[in-house]
């Protein structure tokens, strides 16, 4: 495993001692009292152990675990719920390992300004259960509702809404948070505008934790809409389905989401989850959502995006109106990850994002790559922003055999990426495994300039180090 040029300093009693002094010994954990989970994220592929592993309940306790780490130079990792892709949070040079999602607090929700302000534990699916028992809405929709705010603010996280509504850090108003040095510093606020010098809160959103450690945040909320309807769209083969897209942005009929996904994927979620999509029988499918106030405004909409799917050749449209037709159809569509990982021994993943327009020539490259590499390919993704989630599936090939299908694999995909006009990243992030891909793309002035931002944030480089721009 690469390793950054400079030393750290190993944890040893003393250190310990300072941080069971400051914690208790409840919340202080080392060697083998650490849990698994801890070394690594939810794809696997990169593991380490922190030295400790602590649980930290307030700003105060992180800005001395901070302060003292600096001091002493060793390196720190924030830690939400683990489940991000490309390792960002793996401890990948031991030292502190700062586990937040004891930090679960909703502090306020504030009905005049249309902010919430929580603390970074704070899990995404209890925000929206909460928010919508007020009649508001948060409409960032990452596929995986048990990850922390603090975590998907850290990468930027995107979702399913993100056509309509835009991603996490459009609805991120303030934030607290613990520089390397221990000081803390509030960004933001409850404001809608701010043009008061460089924005800092936003270099903090998608920066994966290597800048500095969220304790609060406000966010923006929305009225919530009161309707919602789902359509369910086969389509012949995916380069049609792909191909419709555009059209249905420039109809101005903008769904709240727009999702493809192709008939192999389908079934692997059918048979995880133990029940029937409802049609499982074409190759490619668009599945799209719109949310209004009122039916007979969602009802145009759909209409209108409708007809034009079945003018560009879609072979039916299914309308879910109902709450089961819509868990139906989005249950699935939410299982896909999981149903794909558990047809095979292990995956890794490409998370790319292109024009819209070109989606389906990045997909069907991945087809053909299937074939050259003879190794089983799956993708689904967001066909209304463009971002692709692509898997490459191990199966029963060696370790040897694995790593290298691996390389040449990820080499192809992103490069055909750049030849699309297409980024690195679409929200996942960059963290220790896409490091590389993210360097050959950006070039030595725009990686300069990165390193840079985090030399002013973090001159000891102790926080989160070898990971983004390191």
């Amino acid at each position: 495993m690469e390793k950054c040029a400079q030393k750290y300093k190993k944890l040893d009693n003393n250190d310990v001692k300072f941080l069971v002094d400051l914690l208790g010994q409840e919340r202080v954990f080392t060697g083998k009292d650490i849990n698994d989970d801890f070394s690594h994220d939810e794809l696997g592929g990169v593991s380490k152990y922190p030295d400790a592993m602590v649980e930290v309940l307030s700003a105060e306790e992180v800005s001395k675990i901070m302060a003292y780490a600096y001091e002493n130079n060793i390196p720190v990792v924030g830690r939400g719920s683990g489940t991000g892709l490309v390792g960002s949070s793996v401890p990948i040079e031991g030292g502190i390992m700062i586990n937040m999602t004891q930090m679960n607090n909703i502090l306020e929700i504030d009905e005049e300004n249309l902010t919430l302000t929580l603390e970074p534990g704070v899990l995404l699916m209890d925000i929206a259960k909460y928010v919508e028992d007020h009649d508001l809405f948060y409409p960032p929709d990452p596929g995986e509702k048990s990850a922390t705010i603090g975590g998907n603010i850290s990468t930027n996280a995107g979702g399913m809404r993100a056509v309509k509504y835009g991603v996490t850090r459009d609805y991120v108003r303030g934030l607290e948070i613990v520089l390397p040095t221990g000081k803390i510093l509030e960004l933001g606020g409850k404001v809608v505008k701010n043009s008061s010098g460089y924005s800092i809160k936003d270099l903090i959103c998608g920066s994966e934790g290597t800048l500095g450690i969220i304790t609060k945040i406000i966010l923006k909320l929305l009225p919530l809409p009161k309707k919602s309807i789902s359509l369910l769209v086969p389509f012949p083969d995916l380069e049609t389905a792909i191909n419709t897209v555009p059209k249905i942005i420039k109809s101005k009929s903008i769904p709240t989401a727009i999702e493809f996904m192709q008939r192999e994927v389908i079934l692997a979620a059918e048979e995880f989850l133990g029940k029937k999509f409802p049609d499982n029988s074409s190759d490619a499918y668009l599945l799209l959502t719109f949310d209004g106030n009122s039916k007979e405004q969602i009802e145009a909409d759909y209409e209108k995006v409708a007809d034009i799917c079945l003018e560009e050749g879609a072979l039916d449209v299914y309308i879910s109106d109902t709450d089961e037709r819509k868990e139906a159809v989005w249950s699935a569509r939410g299982a896909f990850l999981e149903a794909v990982k558990a047809t095979t021994t292990e995956m890794d993943e490409c998370d790319v994002v292109v024009p819209r327009n070109r989606v389906a020539e990045f997909v069907k490259y991945t087809n053909d790559l299937q074939k050259q590499f003879n190794i089983r390919i799956r993708s689904f993704g967001h066909a209304g922003d463009g971002n692709l989630h692509v898997y490459i599936l191990r199966d029963d090939l060696s370790k040897e055999e694995w790593e290298k299908k691996l390389s040449d694999i990820f080499d192809c995909m992103y490069k055909k990426s750049e030849e699309l006009d297409g980024l690195v990243s679409g929200e996942h992030g960059i963290g220790y495994a896409k490091k590389k891909y993210m360097f050959r793309q950006y070039g030595e002035d725009y990686i300069a300039l990165m390193k840079n931002i985090k030399l002013a944030f973090d001159p000891k480089n102790i926080l989160n180090p070898g990971k983004v721009c390191e």
